[in-house]
C-alpha cells in the first residue's frame, strides 16, 4: 500500500490537471492547510506570477489558530485584496484536501467577499 503522502500528492495533481483545463485563464484560488496555518493565494498561471496571499500567519490574522473560524478570516482577506487588486473570477484550488471543514470554511468566506467560482 502507498504512503499517505504520495496518495495526497497523486491526489493534488490529478485536482490540479482538471482545474487547468477548465480555468480558461482565470487565476487560481490555491489553498494550503497545515496543522498550524491556513494559507491561499490567488495564482496566474499564465504568468506564473502570485497576485495576492493571505494567511494565518500573518500579523493582523495571527493568533487566531487554525480553525474555521480563522479559514474564514483567511476567505474574507483574500477575498478583499483580490478584489482591490482587481480579480473578481477565479478557479479554486483544494489541492489534495477535501473540499469540508476549514477548506470549505475559506471557499465560502471567499465567496461572500465578493470572488466568484
Amino acid at each position: 500500500m502507498k504512503n499517505v503522502r504520495s496518495l495526497f500528492e497523486r491526489r493534488k495533481r490529478r485536482v490540479r490537471f482538471a482545474i487547468r483545463q477548465k480555468a480558461a485563464g482565470r487565476p487560481r484560488l490555491s489553498v494550503h492547510r497545515s496543522n498550524a496555518h491556513i494559507y491561499a493565494q490567488i495564482i496566474d498561471d499564465v504568468a506564473g506570477t502570485t497576485l495576492v496571499a493571505a494567511s494565518t500567519a500573518e500579523k493582523d490574522l495571527a493568533g487566531k489558530g487554525s480553525n474555521a473560524e480563522a479559514a474564514a478570516l483567511v476567505g474574507k482577506a483574500i477575498a478583499e485584496r483580490a478584489v482591490k487588486a482587481g480579480v473578481k473570477t477565479v478557479v479554486f484550488d483544494r489541492g489534495g484536501y477535501l473540499f469540508h471543514g476549514r477548506v470549505k470554511a475559506l471557499a465560502d468566506a471567499a465567496r461572500e467577499g465578493g470572488l466568484d467560482f
